[in-house]
């Protein structure tokens, strides 16, 4: 399979590495110093970019009959431009906030913890996430999906990264070192507290997944997400 990598930052040359253990070529290394020439050739596309470049890279792959797999977050304000002009291109399309394995497996906990515990008002929800100092958006886009999950599945509303009110779930983003990724969800009440925690030891599981969800969209046509990949 023809791959072109759009950012090839530290996930980016992971992903390079990854995709040939795989058996893989590497056709194109888009960074801010080149074009995408040779686009057009690839089979797919894995967009892991900053957020001012993601939705240039999306389009230019719809344009191109590319399909692509992006896993930047920060660009979502442009999303519904990027679907409407997906189904006009006739594109092929994955954007998650995290191909890991096991963070979709801790999305799907967080959705039925969710549901549980809507019926017991005395417990109030809080996230936390930590990432390196390097990440650009705030709260992450993992943070993000995890409050849309619990939202999807209970009475809260909104989040927010200020104090919290009774229909929000408040986000604490922290930027530390060089962590990977850990996102918290904690239920507390006046007698005890419920946590589920995901920690990220090295960027493997992401790359891994990207690779794995470039190799599911090649050939397809349509939106889909990492539950349609993994079947979950």
């Amino acid at each position: 399979m023809k791959i072109a990598l759009l950012g090839y930052g530290k996930m980016g040359k992971v992903i390079e590495r990854i995709a040939l253990e795989r058996g893989h070529e590497i056709i194109l290394k888009k960074d801010e110093f080149n074009t995408y020439e040779g686009l057009s050739n690839a089979d797919v596309a894995i967009d892991f970019s900053v957020p001012t470049a993601a939705v240039d890279n999306i389009s230019s792959c719809f344009h191109a009959n590319v399909p692509v797999v992006s896993g930047t977050t920060g660009w979502l304000e442009h999303y519904d431009e990027m679907i409407a002009l997906c189904n006009e291109k006739k594109g092929g399309f994955i954007s998650s906030s995290n191909f890991s394995l096991g963070v979709n497996i801790f999305f799907g906990l967080n959705e039925y913890l969710a549901k549980i515990m809507n019926q017991f008002d005395s417990y109030k929800v809080t996230m936390e996430e930590i990432h390196h100092i390097h990440k650009l958006d705030a709260p992450s886009g993992t943070a993000i999906s995890l409050a849309q999950g619990v939202i999807q599945n209970s009475n809260y509303e909104k989040w927010t990264l200020d104090e919290a009110k009774s229909n929000e779930i408040r986000i604490e983003a922290k930027r530390i070192g060089e962590v990977p990724g850990t996102h918290t969800v904690n239920y507390n009440s006046p007698i005890d507290s419920i946590e589920i925690k995901h920690t990220a030891h090295n960027r493997e599981g992401f790359a891994l997944g990207a690779v794995i969800a470039a190799e599911w969209l090649a050939g397809k046509t349509g939106i889909y997400t990492m539950k349609d990949v993994l079947n979950l």
